[in-house]
């Protein structure tokens, strides 16, 4: 395993399009509404990451994905690919962006519920938001990844959900996927231990039922095998020399404790 340490001058392009990225969701939040297409919501986010922010969307045409963002709705775990599916009242929805600026990646996603959801939407929602802040408050030097997957994991089965194995963090920067790998289940004190520099993403798969998922026709889209509720939400974190920094933090996370996004 290469983990690539990044210079100051490299930790600044990433704060760049760290920004950029969580902007993009900021901005996208008021048109996620019943009767609006996904296919729509990637116009849009596409022309604002081109047009606005002159950056790339680093989704579109990576290893063949056809567009600019991913939209998983529901049981869809996670690259859900847009299309003209209409959105409808009740449904959950995560919106994974990733900006690359100056040549670095910022990578982050959010769940919006469309309309009024269901209790159990909006609890399975808030758990997983509450177990990525969990995972992201064990990033300091000298931790391991394993602390991190670890906390997640004990969360989410507190609750009775499950973590999915399948798909991972990531290290991130002038790459869109580098090492290290970041689990969301695992033990404690296992794995590469965490040095400032490091930068990485923490994107919790939890569904409402089993953990098993499969992989549709098209390639992409992953849904969960039980048809049961998928929530997942991300952050591109920096090891900083005391701790962490999100690089992805929204003006919503800045001005209210983080529990009480969701």
């Amino acid at each position: 395993m290469s983990v690539i340490i990044k210079t100051p001058e490299e930790i600044e392009k990433m704060r760049v399009s760290g920004r950029l990225a969580a902007e993009v969701l900021e901005m996208i939040a008021p048109y996620v509404q019943p009767g609006v297409t996904t296919d729509e919501l990637d116009r849009r986010c596409h022309d604002y990451i081109v047009d606005v922010q002159n950056a790339i969307p680093a989704p579109l045409n990576y290893r063949g994905f056809p567009k600019s963002i991913c939209t998983s709705v529901n049981h869809q775990v996670c690259h859900g690919i847009p299309g003209n599916k209409r959105l409808k009242s009740g449904d959950i929805i995560n919106i994974d962006i990733t900006t690359i600026k100056d040549g670095f990646h910022g990578d982050t996603s959010k769940m919006f519920f469309v309309g009024e959801s269901s209790v159990l939407a909006r609890r399975l929602t808030k758990v997983t938001y509450e177990a990525l802040w969990l995972g992201i408050n064990q990033v300091k030097p000298g931790a391991h990844l394993g602390d991190i997957g670890h906390i997640i994991q004990q969360y989410a089965e507190s609750h009775n959900y499950s973590v999915v194995h399948e798909y991972c963090g990531h290290g991130i920067g002038r790459g869109f996927h580098e090492d290290p790998q970041v689990l969301h289940y695992g033990a404690p004190g296992t794995g590469i231990k965490l040095v400032p520099g490091m930068c990485f993403t923490i994107e919790p798969m939890i569904n409402a039922g089993k953990r098993q998922v499969k992989m549709l026709p098209d390639g992409w889209t992953v849904v969960t095998k039980d048809r049961s509720l998928s929530a997942q939400w991300e952050h591109t974190i920096l090891v900083t020399e005391s701790g962490y920094e999100v690089l992805t933090l929204r003006d919503e996370e800045r001005e209210q404790p983080a529990q009480s996004i969701a």
